[in-house]
């Protein structure tokens, strides 16, 4: 970073706000003389360029060139004391002294220049300069022209376009994108086949493949709203809420661990996940799903079992990254939370602002610290630490007496945490100063009245109790992981986000691009409900928009707006705003429902097309901006497994398996050196493994499972030899292919007709002639060589389709759709 950027971003502010008395009134004769003939020109010369109203880009907010500009400071506060130079900013950064705080920037002020600003602060900074009216800080940025920004106008509901050729159109969608045809000379692909068009349908919806009963079915329908069937039958699937819960848990970085230094586990963390799925599962209305997500505690609630649904909610929050092992990180989780909740919910970058004002979008670091201290002003549940090593402020979800027992263990607990430390870093300092004598003494060496052996005494008495406490456990009462109010109050600005370096407190308050609408002054709480109404608000241009492109990009591979995340500057613009402007409208309309955003999806042209290539259109858009084809993609990593599960027999489909076999709160001993590493085998579903922040699951990490540290929106895709060699070689894939060798040969009685069905079962399709025939020569040559082994014969043919299948499952057909 420049060292002008260094300065302007924090150089003026001061650590307290200085009241404007101190500066002397009127300027005696001698100050206007000195101010005239010294101080005026020198300013005028050295600072004018970056410091006064005629600036071409103002820096640090500070003007220069009159006497309420310098009174009233920069953007982080005043940077004089009058007839106090040490204690002065200004001179701070013109003596160079400090490396982050050297101004001008480029070049030194003289020596006796530096005495002159030295000796005008010394005599009170007289100034006889004049301005009518108070000199207000400039704005961060021009809201009015920011305002024009695509993405921060109103959503429209724009009417569908006219077309020359409706031709077979019969979804407003199919509009859209026909008028993006016809302007770019662009021919759409013909419809896809039935089989793969289930296969794509029921991958989308449930991340599953379809039966060979389910696509002969569809197959043999012809009626009119055949695909319509399928796509109700899949979204009132259980297994729905499971593949669309995990796009979620993706967004919002969900972890079954803290993240801490020894990542310690949250063993609640999993009530949060299952709150996601079935919100998914019963189409919970998504500005809903989002308030409950951040005020759940604060919604009401219709009886307890709603109640209990809302405190589990609030686990989004929780979850937040935690950084170190103190809480002196813990600015690191809410700066953590607030870029979540702005990606999430809004595709804005929030925590670029936390250090300055965002240097692309309309953001500015007041804005970031008026969200701050709604957060701030909460109170989350605390994992534990390799320091302060039990959870504590976790939430009860059963009755006042079970909510009390809790409150009571949690207490002992950290008393007894907090007494431990405090006495083994006594016991450490003793030390230091025995070895630190120079000459033996039979005098014990003493620390605030006690000895070695008092404290290490005391330290086994403490430690011995919390054995015995440990050894009890917690109370059996059922708890979430969430949120609750805290002691509410404004945050002040971390001056280049040194949460130590304080300057002025920032109202609590909204973004100010999409209102700036502040706490009302009756409000006694953290703010979280009035924020989780504003960010849900119709009036947000944003909420409705990144969620509609969402869920276009999950079913067509790219979003409108193909930067999830960012609908900011940065960001690329909507492909075809006025189709991501009907979604948004239509979406509100439906009353927030993601199911009927599916199903008018699904049932467009657009999504039944085939994705056969077309070299004239590719010639014209090459990357397909304009979905004049469908997109072909690789299942996720947890479709991969899951569909190798489901196709041997082996997926449990139970729904909700319950909570991860973690150890017991007392052997959480974990240090630095040595985090929480766990795998939990299971077989079911991918979505239900548990998820570590240091450590990604090693399967899921090989096929470009989602970041548990950030926010992921769409997947990356790698092709490595790791992953073919996996397919091929691994000990899962092994044992899956010799279940299904085993289903296979059992159900059917011959060799044609094992290969038959492993095709419909693998590909939702029929073998060939020509694919039966190498099955078989195939399985004759595995079935010599297992042979030529000596491999028992009763084993040889098992073994030869087990081989066989693990090709199939390797295939590109396989892990692929169209």
């Amino acid at each position: 970073m420049s060292r002008i950027t260094r300065f302007t971003l924090c150089a003026f502010g001061l650590l307290l706000a200085i009241p404007a008395a101190v500066f002397a009134g009127e300027p005696s004769a001698e100050g206007v003389e000195f101010f005239e003939s010294q101080i005026r020109p020198l300013l005028a010369s050295k600072c004018y360029q970056c410091h006064s109203a005629k600036a071409e880009k103002l820096k640090g907010g500070l003007l220069l060139d009159s006497r309420q500009g310098v009174r009233a400071g920069g953007k982080d506060g005043p940077v004089l004391v009058p007839g106090e130079p040490d204690k002065s900013k200004l001179i701070e950064a013109i003596r160079y002294t400090n490396p982050d705080l050297q101004m001008p920037p480029k070049h030194q002020l003289s020596r006796d220049e530096v005495a002159l600003l030295v000796k005008w602060v010394k005599m009170g900074a007289p100034d006889p300069r004049v301005q009518t009216g108070p000199v207000a800080p400039p704005a961060p940025f021009d809201w009015e022209k920011e305002k024009q920004f695509w993405s921060f106008q109103a959503v429209k509901d724009v009417p569908v376009p006219q077309v020359a050729d409706s031709t077979g159109l019969e979804s407003p969608i199919d509009y859209f994108l026909q008028a993006d045809y016809e302007s770019h000379h662009l021919h759409p692909a013909g419809p896809a086949q039935k089989r793969a068009l289930i296969r794509r349908a029921t991958y989308d919806l449930t991340g599953l493949p379809p039966t060979p009963d389910e696509v002969n079915a569809f197959v043999a329908d012809e009626s009119s709203n055949a695909f319509e069937k399928v796509v109700d039958r899949l979204l009132a699937s259980p297994h729905y809420g499971e593949q669309w819960g995990r796009h979620w848990l993706d967004v919002v970085r969900y972890a079954d661990t803290s993240g801490c230094n020894s990542d310690f586990p949250i063993p609640q963390a999993y009530r949060y996940r299952n709150y996601v799925i079935d919100s998914f599962n019963k189409d919970k209305p998504y500005d809903e799903f989002v308030r409950e997500q951040l005020a759940g505690d604060l919604l009401p609630h219709a009886n307890e079992a709603q109640k209990r649904e809302h405190l589990i909610a609030t686990g989004y929050l929780a979850i937040g990254r935690r950084f170190g092992s103190g809480a002196s990180e813990f600015y690191l989780t809410i700066q953590d939370i607030l870029d979540n909740v702005g990606k999430t919910t809004m595709g804005l970058s929030i925590g670029c602002a936390r250090c300055h004002d965002h240097k692309f979008d309309p953001i500015s670091n007041a804005d970031y610290y008026s969200l701050y201290g709604i957060f701030d002003s909460s109170k989350f549940s605390f994992p534990g630490t390799e320091v302060l090593r039990h959870p504590k402020d976790l939430i009860a979800l059963g009755t006042p007496e079970e909510s009390q027992k809790l409150h009571d263990y949690e207490q002992k607990n950290s008393a007894l945490d907090k007494t431990t430390r405090e006495l083994a870093l006594k016991r450490l300092a003793i030390q230091a100063l025995i070895r630190a004598q120079k000459t033996p003494t039979t005098q014990p060496v003493v620390l605030n009245g006690q000895t070695l052996e008092q404290v290490t005494a005391a330290l086994g008495e403490a430690r011995e109790e919390q054995r015995k406490l440990d050894a009890q456990g917690p109370p059996d009462v059922e708890t979430a992981y969430g949120v609750v109010e805290g002691t509410p109050h404004d945050a002040r600005i971390q001056h280049k986000g040194v949460y130590t370096d304080l300057g002025p407190s920032v109202p609590r308050a909204f973004l100010t691009i999409l209102g700036g609408q502040k706490l009302p002054p009756t409000e006694t709480g953290s703010g979280r409900l009035e924020l989780a109404r504003w960010i849900t608000d119709r009036s947000n241009p944003l909420f409705a928009r990144v969620m509609a492109n969402r869920i276009w990009e999950y079913h067509f591979g790219k979003g409108i707006v193909s930067t999830p995340n960012d609908f900011g500057h940065r960001g690329q613009p909507p492909t075809n705003p006025a189709l991501l402007d009907f979604l948004a409208t239509r979406f509100m309309q439906s009353g927030w429902s993601i199911k009927s955003m599916q199903k008018l999806i699904m049932l467009s042209r657009a999504y039944q097309m085939s994705s056969e290539d077309d070299a004239a259109n590719a010639s014209i858009d090459p990357g397909n901006t304009y979905l004049w084809r469908f997109n072909p993609r690789r299942l996720s990593a947890e479709e991969i497994r899951d569909s190798v599960l489901a196709v041997s027999g082996s997926l449990d489909p139970a729904v909700d398996p319950g909570p991860h076999p973690f150890p017991p709160q007392a052997d959480w001993k974990y240090t630095q050196h040595k985090p929480f590493v766990a795998d939990y085998p299971t077989n079911h579903r991918s979505v239900y493994l548990m998820q570590q922040r240091i450590r990604k699951q090693p399967y899921l990490a090989l096929f470009d499972g989602a970041d548990t540290n950030d926010t992921t929106p769409d997947r990356p895709l790698s092709t490595t030899a790791i992953q073919a060699l996996f397919m091929m070689n691994d000990p899962l894939m092994h044992e899956q292919a010799d279940k299904l060798a085993v289903q296979i040969g059992m159900a059917l009685p011959d060799e044609p007709q094992r290969i038959e069905y492993a095709y419909e079962l693998l590909f939702s399709r029929p073998a060939t002639v020509d694919e039966i025939h190498l099955g078989q020569q195939y399985i004759v040559a595995a079935d010599q060589k297992l042979k030529q082994a000596g491999l028992p014969w009763d084993q040889q043919y098992r073994a030869a389709l087990s081989s066989y299948l693990r090709v199939l499952l390797s295939s590109n057909e396989f892990i692929w759709l169209d």
